[in-house]
């Protein structure tokens, strides 16, 4: 999910809509947020090392004579980025940190409540750090989790006004749109300050394959070792922030209670079967088990360390038996100044993620291959691009097609730029929404995958330089990552993880999504191979309305809000 949202809703508007708006938005009640908050002070754990996870990583560096202190593993499945996350829960035995965008309230994520709550009961620290900006309806049910002992919850840049509904916050919060649209867009689940998974997906059941309807097309990293720590020290810097208000202070537990009253009770836990996660990387294959989708997925660890699951899941949820590359890594993370008030002033100052992003771009020799939902350049970020294309680099850059994004304001704003990309010789393609399981390794499910959806969204923010870098993180290469969101990423120079992230993304630009070119000053898409589709001068796949929509806002909407 873009973290745009506000402006797609606010597309432009003039100024006596946006009078009214306000003045609609007074009487809605502007609940000013608390000046005097208790938020105490808190780090990340000092000795991973001591931790169960923490020794396995230092024994699995030692066995493999790794020459660099940071390890990663490509998470290249949206079921192996679910059960990850919940083999990371059950096995962290000190602290889970957890930051995100946005957090879902659905089943997927209550089976990963479930495992958090079973984590607190045995003593682990939990810090869950949220933007502010989805946590109303259904979704603040998250809220939660403030309240269970062992758990802190925190939102940064709070938005005033109630939770009851996302149209009524948004228009209580007209009177500073400018503080709106500027959200925390991190994304990282650490365990034991040992092990996180980095990338670009939020927590809900479209990140994993599970929605009935559109699912996204995602990737993260696990990474290890001493690049762990600076994430964490990263999550420190934004919890300890001014801006993180604890739940409590926010909103009380019947508050809470009447948003969303208490669900009913889950159906009783079915046979299991268990993985074995050894302290010393070692691996016990799973028992045999019955052939339940993933979307069943429930986990629960017994006294001797096995992880009992309700599923039937491939090896590859035991992260021993994951392949592990130690590779020089470098990360690239925004401060939480670039929110605060004097955000404009700060931005100034210091460089951002998608700033050192572009730095490292500037230096490809050869090839730079660039996959990000939404690509809204601005006129800077052209230059950029026609400096690198001016040494003769090869650029590919897979995006959204209007039907498949999931934020349409966003394709008016990369539709302004199409046909001047294309002039410069950059390869463009954009995804198809309509998909038939041939991306399985891009973590798409498919129509006969376990998740019953078989359209996709595009939302993995990838980098690959030169077939030597790669770049994984939760930025989008558009004017609000670079100005409005903070953002996080990491740089790894591994040739390994490079092929294997190309094998991922050359199949998706060969047969899932479309190639646009110019013909006689006419933009054309080429139909994805072995689709039976037939080349198309329109914007494939999309309806009238988001047509009549794109040429409606296109001309108009600013770019920083897209």
């Amino acid at each position: 999910m873009r973290a745009s949202s506000p402006s797609f809703l606010l597309p432009r508007l003039n100024w006596r809509w946006l009078a009214l708006l306000t003045m609609a938005a007074c009487f809605t009640g502007c609940k000013s947020l608390p000046v005097l908050v208790d938020r105490p002070v808190s780090t990340a754990l000092a000795n991973p090392e001591q931790t169960r996870i923490g020794n396995a990583v230092h024994q699995r560096a030692a066995k493999a004579g790794a020459r660099y202190d940071s390890g990663f593993a490509l998470i290249n499945s949206a079921e192996l980025a679910f059960t990850s996350r919940m083999a990371l829960v059950h096995t962290a035995e000190k602290t889970l940190d957890i930051q995100y965008y946005a957090i879902f309230a659905d089943e997927t994520t209550e089976r990963m409540f479930d495992a958090l709550r079973a984590a607190a009961g045995r003593g682990v620290r939990i810090r869950i750090l949220l933007d502010d900006f989805n946590t109303t309806g259904k979704n603040a049910e998250v809220l939660k989790l403030a309240f269970i002992e062992n758990i802190d919850l925190r939102l940064f840049n709070p938005m005033h006004g109630g939770r009851g509904s996302m149209f009524f916050r948004i228009l209580s919060n007209l009177h500073d749109v400018d503080r709106m649209q500027r959200r925390m867009h991190n994304k990282i689940f650490v365990a034991d300050n040992a092990i996180a998974i980095i990338g670009g997906r939020n927590l809900g059941e479209t990140y994993f394959g599970q929605s009935e309807g559109t699912n996204f097309i995602d990737a993260d990293i696990l990474a290890a070792g001493r690049i762990v720590r600076e994430m964490s020290h990263s999550f420190d810097q934004y919890w300890n922030n001014p801006l993180a208000y604890p739940v409590e202070s926010l909103m009380t537990r019947e508050e809470i209670a009447k948003i969303n009253p208490e669900p009913a009770q889950a159906d009783a836990p079915r046979p299991v079967a268990s993985i074995k996660l050894a302290a010393d990387g070692s691996a016990v294959r799973p028992a045999a088990a019955n052939t339940s989708p993933v979307a069943g997925v429930r986990i629960a660890t017994a006294p001797d360390g096995t992880v009992n699951v309700i599923e039937p899941l491939p090896d590859s949820t035991n992260l021993a038996l994951l392949e592990w590359t130690w590779a020089p890594t470098v990360l690239l993370v925004d401060k939480p100044s670039k929110i605060s008030a004097d955000a404009d002033e700060v931005k100034q100052a210091q460089d951002t993620t998608v700033d050192g992003l572009l730095q490292l771009m500037s230096q490809a020799q050869s090839d730079l291959l660039i996959v990000t939902p939404y690509f809204v350049p601005g006129q800077r970020m052209m230059g950029q691009l026609a400096a690198i294309r001016a040494k003769g680099v090869r650029i590919r850059v897979l995006t959204n097609s209007l039907a498949s994004n999931d934020a349409p304001a966003a394709h008016a704003g990369y539709a302004r730029y199409r046909k001047a990309l294309l002039g410069l010789g950059i390869e463009l393609y954009e995804m198809r929404a309509e998909q038939e399981g041939s991306l399985a390794s891009f973590g798409f499910t498919g129509s006969s995958g376990s998740g019953g959806g078989s359209r996709a969204s595009l939302h993995s923010k990838i980098v690959v330089l030169d077939n030597r870098l790669l770049v994984v993180g939760s930025m989008n290469l558009d004017l609000r990552s670079q100005l409005q969101n903070t953002e996080i990423a990491l740089v790894i120079s591994s040739r390994k993880l490079v092929d294997d992230t190309t094998r991922l993304i050359e199949p998706a630009l060969a047969r899932a999504a479309y190639k646009v070119e110019l013909q006689d000053d006419r933009l054309l898409w080429r139909a994805p191979q072995g689709s039976k589709l037939e080349d198309t001068k329109t914007e494939p796949d999309a309806s009238f309305g988001l047509k009549l929509m794109l040429k409606l806002i296109g001309p108009f909407a600013p770019e920083e809000m897209l």
